[in-house]
């Protein structure tokens, strides 16, 4: 055994007068070792538990990236782009991709059912009805979306179901829009969309969910993104009509109905493209009627121009009775045309004509293009240190695709679409840096002292030890041993306080937050073992190289004084 060892073992578990004078030292100076490890571990335990909660949060809501239209700042306001499979494709098969889906927002308004308080002014009974209206953005996603973070943080009910053939009216709100609101899951909600005719719809709350990211919960909405895709008129949806009224010579006036796109429309009738809004028309036989729509900008025939992909619509026209007659309607109310329905969606009726003719129409409508566009994919991948290369390399894959839709899109980052939350989180390293450093400098500076008084409690030990010739790097490390004790002991005891404390809040929740100021609804504790680790063996070196320079002084002790000391 290390005989210098083996000494320094003994003096530290012995007893004595100088270990009466230097134990109030060493105390404290383990004292500052144990609480520099506990502060330290709960700061790297809190600042990582903060930084990934809230990264895992805002990514939960969004995606790691997103593929917009080029030139759009805002992903819940991005013009629509054309859907493309190969570009999917392309994209998923980039190393490091976990999943890409499309999505698709919708500003909306959520309004409370009624309220209804009554009350007696000056002996009469009235009533006044109250209605919450709350703002919010309706996320819309497709069949592949990734529903594990909502799923997780469910606190009642079920996710939408946005896989059937047709779509459900379903949302999933959070549980301080529905406390806002007064509802609960199973209830119906209206929802108002901002269009050129503003729409009233009603949905079903499917179920309701709590992240603790109140800025997000107050905000977001989800459900199935056709519905989003049809509210935000992307594409053209078509439809032909019969007017109300005939003309002067006997003749319905049939035109089209257009929504979407860019306003300014086009029509094919069966002659290719024009600009004809619709025709008057009184057929003696049986016949269809097809309208082609679609919108341009300068050019009827759309060359060079970035078009809303076209819809069409049909109109089946079958004539009873004379059909030569003219089509001057039998039954007129205020010059109005008066149809008999006959089916309860009011697509299919019949026109009486004077003279015993008899006319049926039946309107079947464009499904429309909506389906084709969406606001964009998210890219979720499987490691966040690698997003930005990945990033670039998404940006590679969609410069080189061969697409005839004349589009320009842009790659951007949860980072950089969250720009100030992520540089907050950044600037949260900066802190730990200082404080670890500053709970390391207290630590070391107090066991730089506890050296010094146990070498000046030994100064005949460490005279008797030169007199019988033990050079001064022996002795040296004679101190340095039972520093480096104390410094084991106080990091033993501090990971012992530091780590169970964070147990603690993990398990019990001690300390909460407000959310509106932190993102979270408690402090967030994160052990990851590989820091602690890093933790301990940093403190133990570092505490243990910075006491060489003060063991020095060994070297100045003379023999011959030494021993005479007392």
């Amino acid at each position: 055994m290390n005989k210098i060892y083996y000494i320094a073992k003994k003096i530290h578990k012995g007893k004595g007068e100088d270990k009466k004078v230097s134990q109030p030292i060493t105390r404290i100076a383990r004292l500052s070792i144990i609480l520099a490890m506990v502060i330290n571990i709960i700061t790297l335990a809190v600042v990582t538990g903060f930084q990934n909660k809230v990264k895992d949060k805002v990514i939960g809501f969004g995606s790691h990236a997103t593929i917009v239209k080029a030139g759009e700042n805002s992903t819940f306001e991005s013009a629509p782009i054309i859907y493309n499979d190969s570009l999917e494709l392309a994209v998923k098969n980039i190393q490091g991709v976990k999943n890409i889906q499309p999505f698709a927002y919708k500003p909306a308004l959520l309004q409370s059912d009624p309220d209804t308080n009554r009350y007696t002014v000056n002996g009469v009974d009235t009533f006044q009805v109250q209605q919450e209206i709350h703002g919010i953005v309706m996320k819309g996603v497709g069949s592949s979306y990734n529903w594990d973070f909502f799923e997780k943080h469910l606190v009642e009910g079920i996710v939408p179901n946005v896989k059937d053939s047709i779509p459900h009216d379903e949302i999933i709100v959070s549980s301080q829009v529905a406390k806002n609101l007064s509802i609960a899951v199973g209830d119906d909600v209206s929802v108002f969309f901002v269009k050129a005719t503003p729409v009233k719809l009603k949905y079903k709350v499917s179920g309701i969910f709590k992240t603790g990211l109140q800025e997000f919960d107050e905000q977001v909405v989800i459900g199935d993104m056709r519905n989003v895709q049809r509210l935000n008129d992307w594409g053209i949806q078509t439809a032909i009509r019969v007017a109300d009224t005939v003309t002067s010579d006997g003749q319905f006036v049939i035109y089209a109905d257009a929504r979407g796109g860019n306003g300014n429309y086009r029509h094919d009738w069966g002659k290719g493209f024009e600009n004809a809004y619709g025709f008057t028309y009184c057929d003696i036989k049986d016949t269809v009627i097809r309208l082609i729509s679609s919108d341009y900008y300068s050019f009827i025939d759309g060359f060079g121009e970035l078009n809303s992909i076209p819809d069409t619509a049909y109109l089946h026209v079958k004539v009873e009775g004379n059909k030569y007659l003219p089509c001057f309607p039998k039954d007129l109310e205020m010059d109005q045309i008066q149809k008999e329905f006959l089916n309860e969606s009011g697509t299919k009726f019949a026109v009486n004509i004077k003279g015993g003719k008899r006319v049926i129409f039946e309107y079947f409508d464009g499904k429309g293009s909506y389906e084709n566009y969406i606001g964009g994919y998210e890219v979720e991948v499987n490691d966040f240190a690698q997003l930005d290369e990945i990033a670039a390399n998404i940006k590679r894959a969609i410069y080189f695709q061969d697409t005839e839709e004349q589009i320009e899109y842009r790659v951007r980052t949860i980072s950089e679409d969250q720009q100030e939350i992520f540089l907050w989180l950044d600037f949260l390293n900066l802190n730990v840096i200082i404080i670890l450093v500053l709970m390391l400098l207290i630590g070391t500076i107090n066991m730089g002292s506890g050296l010094l008084v146990l070498i000046i409690t030994k100064t005949q030990l460490i005279g008797l030890l030169k007199a019988i010739g033990t050079t001064n790097w022996d002795i040296r490390k004679l101190f340095l041993y039972q520093a480096v004790f104390i410094i084991l002991r106080a990091v033993i005891i501090g990971n012992v306080v530091g780590i169970g404390l964070c147990l603690l809040q993990q398990h019990f929740t001690i300390i909460p937050l407000n959310p509106e100021v932190y993102y979270l609804d408690a402090v967030p504790v994160e052990l990851n073992f590989i820091h602690i680790l890093l933790l301990n063996i940093g403190t133990i070196i570092l505490c243990t190289a910075a006491l060489i320079i003060p063991s020095y002084v060994v070297t100045k002790i003379s023999p011959i004084k030494a021993l005479k000391f007392d």
